[in-house]
């Protein structure tokens, strides 16, 4: 079956002739990534970084030609399926990036068609309304009041250390677990603050005890200590004790922010949103919904208990926001992002709320935890294999018994180079462990089966 000619490519996707331009264009992708992904063969293509990058050489050619090829998407849409990490291959599972809902994608495109700019009413009339309906509603869940878009957890913490550091006036030290995420001392960093004071976490979570000797000895005006907590470490999904690090910020006086940008989406579940318990004692909370959201890269929030703590990012530009316009009326976007053009990111979350409700989303990640635990009993049982713990989220860390730290990392690049399955890594109790981190819902326990035995088949002799 021939597939429709893209047309005139330098037609407009958004004019009056934008829907009929769009649909052989839309074919041509679709059929471009069915076929870079058979070409591909695999959860990733095979032969190492050299072997892909001199098939996007070839595939690109001239990036700039003097005459434009009209066969241009096809060929680099193909090429970038064919060299693509795959998140929908139950064999790809190494990182935290999921597998987006097809409902999702679609709204996406339609966000990228309308291509609305969040940075001023007049270019984003109905998408700055949706986004205010959808922010509320998801801060809403958390516990807090209000949230803003950001591009994903890094952007959110980095977010969350500005608010704390304008609220209380500059003087601020952030105290954070060695469990947490790196965005945080790097927000410290880019924010002249101080060398964060790091806690042990010697089980993978906050050591209680060190953080209320830490608060203790650091003790300052009130809000002058910002704590940062984990729900949902990138390492191994666990979550730091939440209400009992509440309980100390709130003793000591301390702002509490806390990082859910792996484990915010449990809120969705009823079974497992418990875990949770304590996100509501926050200042800030960081979600991620390209995790366990099921969304297209980039879906991230920052939630916070006083909208009022958003003020410091208001800036006035009279070609944006001038005073007359907002007292006339204009809602004023400028104070809702450090950003200027925004993309409406907020649409593939709101389509995915609304398709779906919080059951079905919280079904996907009821199947997901299950199947974690899954492979976690597979790997308990297997005597050639060793579990590190069970997962709180769908994380699972394992290596072959008795084998060197050297021969688990020659595992995991051995499979990456062959491009027959995608594991991450993580040290944790000063020794390497293989991590698959487990986000499509459709994954199979013949799948978890047919993973453990690559691994098996992948140990040096």
């Amino acid at each position: 079956m021939s597939t429709p000619s893209p047309g005139d490519p330098a037609r407009l996707a958004s004019g009056p002739d934008g829907p009929r331009t769009l649909r052989p264009l839309v074919h041509t992708v679709l059929d471009a990534l069915d076929s870079g992904r058979r070409a591909r063969g695999g959860p990733l293509p095979a032969g190492g970084p050299e072997a892909v990058a001199a098939r996007v050489r070839d595939a690109v050619g001239d990036v700039l030609p003097e005459h434009g090829d009209p066969d241009a998407l096809r060929t680099l849409v193909h090429a970038l399926a064919e060299g693509a990490a795959d998140p929908a291959d139950p064999l790809c599972a190494a990182h935290l990036h999921c597998p987006p809902l097809a409902v999702a994608t679609a709204a996406d495109l339609a966000a990228s068609a309308l291509n609305p700019s969040l940075d001023s009413w007049d270019q984003a009339p109905a998408a700055s309304e949706l986004e205010a309906l959808v922010t509320r509603a998801l801060a809403h869940a958390t516990g807090l009041a209000d949230s803003v878009v950001t591009t994903g957890g890094t952007e959110s913490n980095q977010l969350a250390l500005l608010l704390a550091r304008e609220t209380h006036g500059g003087g601020i030290r952030l105290v954070c677990g060695a469990n947490a995420h790196h965005s945080l001392t790097r927000a410290a960093w880019l924010l002249g603050l101080p060398e964060p004071v790091v806690v042990p976490a010697p089980a993978g979570t906050i050591d209680l005890a060190a953080l209320h000797s830490a608060l203790t000895h650091l003790a300052g005006p009130r809000g002058s200590l910002l704590v940062a907590a984990t729900a949902g470490t990138t390492d191994a999904g666990f979550i730091d004790p939440l209400p009992e690090i509440a309980g100390l910020c709130a003793a000591h006086g301390a702002r509490l922010h806390i990082d859910a940008a792996h484990g915010g989406g449990l809120l969705f579940s009823e079974r497992h949103r418990d875990k949770l318990t304590g996100l509501e004692a926050a200042h800030t909370v960081t979600l991620d919904l390209h995790k366990l959201g099921w969304q297209p890269v980039a879906a991230g929030l920052l939630a916070v208990r006083r909208p009022r703590d958003l003020a410091v990012l208001h800036q006035r530009a009279d070609y944006l926001n001038a005073d007359d316009d907002t007292e006339a009326g204009l809602p004023d976007l400028m104070g809702r992002s450090l950003r200027t053009t925004r993309r409406p990111d907020v649409l593939k979350i709101a389509v995915t709320l609304k398709t779906l409700g919080r059951s079905g989303l919280g079904a996907l990640v009821d199947q997901v935890c299950a199947r974690a635990r899954e492979f976690a009993d597979l790997i308990h049982d297997h005597p050639g294999f060793e579990l590190y713990d069970r997962p709180t989220i769908s994380t699972v860390l394992f290596r072959p018994a008795d084998a060197t730290d050297d021969a688990v990392a020659a595992v995991r690049r051995r499979l990456l180079n062959e491009g027959r399955a995608v594991l991450g890594r993580a040290r944790l109790d000063d020794r390497l462990w293989l991590k698959a981190t487990l986000l499509n819902p459709d994954t199979r326990p013949e799948d978890l089966a047919a993973l453990l035995k690559l691994v098996e088949g992948s140990i040096p002799g």
